[in-house]
């Protein structure tokens, strides 16, 4: 009898133990068949040194926050894999952005975060296959859009105490807003005005730079150039103001700049989304006036409900539009859950306040996705916080499409 010759093994996984990735394992033997192997790091370091490493079309190193500790190992191996013309997808789960960055300045081809979004690990290996494209100019950078005549909604999100998911909200609230209509979509604008320690930019994974600082210094000579200079864009969806490089002090800027800057952007995007810092400042009612909806995100426990109050009573003292606030309970119980049903009522009757939008808890992928630099909508399209975003970003977006026909 003829034996079927075994497939060639083409590609490899390097781990720690492969069997702390079974989701890797079915993608892989699903994009790859029999034709690939898994070796630890040792051995992986001792196979690249040799001749037969040339034949192996890619590897992919999996970490987790374990590995950490053996960076300068897995980097050795990254960089002997590109000596071997060996290309690179590394996975990573639960990692340090500051280890997964060092990871990729050494050279890695492609980066996929576990748990594996779906089709992930195939397309990234397309993207491996596909011929290197001739050296030519390098493509311009998306502009910005131009004035259009008209003033897009103005969102604003604030935490009533730290951790309460008000840049998650912001985040991915501008990103669902962008996919918001197939056919026309949407131009949305991030603004983080969290000015001293905004973390946007961490969260799109886009550089804070300098621009945004020079810009901020003098708004009074802000004209069109400048202020598309500062903006950047992700996956050409979604515009974004970041925080300045460097931290700065909020008195910096004064209601009139904000007001200036804000003025540009709702001049050029149908919605512009500001992260506002905890504290309040001088330019809060600047936005809070300016914007239709302000978002407040709270937790159910006693700094929320404490601050919920002082907030309340600083709004009255000042005669400022306490009816623009919405309030949303980040973390909320299941919809099971009838005792933290009853909690939250009984929190929103003793505050005096409605309640109108309940955030589930999104767990680990949320945090993962952040460090990854990637909205729940890339990274986690099923998570039920992510679903109830994009529910709300639907809402908004009909609701924006009526006034404006109505108009």
């Amino acid at each position: 009898m003829q034996h079927p010759e075994p497939s060639p093994i083409v590609a490899c996984t390097i781990s720690r133990d492969v069997r702390n990735f079974d989701l890797l394992i079915e993608d892989m033997e699903t994009a790859m068949g029999e034709a690939w192997g898994d070796l630890g790091f040792h051995e992986a370091l001792a196979f690249l040194e040799q001749d037969d490493a040339a034949t192996l079309e890619f590897v992919a190193i999996a970490i987790d926050e374990t590995d950490e500790a053996n960076l300068d190992m897995i980097a050795d191996l990254i960089e002997q894999a590109g000596k071997a013309g060996v290309k690179v997808i590394l996975i990573a789960d639960d990692v340090s952005p500051a280890a997964l960055h060092a990871l990729l300045r050494k050279g890695a081809d492609e980066f996929v975060p576990y748990p594996l979004p779906e089709n992930e690990l195939q397309a990234a290996i397309e993207r491996l296959r596909r011929p290197p494209e001739p050296v030519a100019e390098a493509p311009a950078a998306p502009h910005a859009p131009a004035s259009t005549g008209r003033e897009g909604v103005l969102l604003g999100v604030q935490g009533i105490a730290g951790g309460t998911g008000a840049t998650t909200l912001a985040v991915n609230l501008g990103w669902e807003l962008a996919l918001a209509d197939k056919a026309n979509p949407p131009k949305v604008c991030i603004v983080d005005l969290s000015l001293q320690f905004g973390s946007v930019a961490t969260f799109l994974d886009l550089p804070r730079r300098e621009a945004v600082y020079e810009m901020w210094s003098d708004t009074e000579s802000m004209d069109e150039d400048i202020f598309r200079a500062a903006l950047q864009c992700h996956e050409e969806k979604l515009w974004v103001l970041t925080a300045p490089p460097e931290i700065i002090p909020l008195d910096l800027v004064s209601p009139d700049d904000v007001s200036r800057v804000l003025e540009h952007a709702r001049q050029r995007f149908d919605y512009v989304i500001v992260d506002m810092p905890t504290t309040l400042v001088q330019w809060t009612e600047t936005v809070l006036t300016a914007s239709q909806i302000y978002f407040v995100t709270l937790e159910m426990d006693m700094r929320s409900a404490q601050n919920t109050l002082r907030l309340k009573r600083a709004l009255k003292a000042e005669e400022l539009p306490l009816e623009r606030l919405r309030f949303c309970l980040n973390r909320a119980p299941k919809f099971t859950d009838l005792n933290g049903k009853s909690r939250i009522k009984r929190m929103a009757e003793s505050l005096e306040i409605g309640i109108e939008l309940q955030l589930p808890d999104g767990g680990k992928p949320v945090s993962q996705g952040a460090d990854h630099g990637l909205p729940l909508g890339a990274s986690a399209p099923k998570n039920p916080l992510r679903r109830e975003i994009a529910k709300l970003a639907t809402s908004l977006h009909e609701l924006g499409k009526s006034d404006a026909e109505a108009a």
